[in-house]
């Protein structure tokens, strides 16, 4: 996953035609630490995505505006719209994340 920093970086990187996936973490979040070691092989297989990451200390006005209120969050953007959002909750397992993924293609 590729880190964005600045609020610009987000903006020019959500913007595209091509959908990508935003993961909001924090380095202090043990779900966020869990999900980094089961996360690389779903990346491999949903690579129709481009896949970034965001720690949401750093830009909590996004982590705001976008409603992520637990961490880790998925978020898939396309043209600079929210599309779908995995909470924290219901990413806990390789199992949810992909089943989320799952019912995402159509927006793919």
């Amino acid at each position: 996953m590729k880190p964005i920093t600045t609020i610009e970086q987000f903006t020019e990187t959500t913007s595209t035609a091509k959908p990508v996936i935003v993961k909001f973490h924090a380095g202090w979040c043990p779900d966020c630490t869990r999900m980094d070691m089961f996360i690389d092989p779903i990346i491999e297989e949903y690579n129709q995505y481009d896949w970034y990451e965001l720690n949401r200390d750093e830009l909590p006005e996004l982590a705001e505006k976008y409603d992520v209120m637990g961490i880790p969050s998925l978020l898939i953007f396309k043209e600079g719209e929210k599309l779908a959002h995995l909470h924290s909750a219901n990413a806990k397992s390789p199992a949810q994340v992909t089943e989320f993924l799952e019912a995402q293609k159509e927006n793919a």
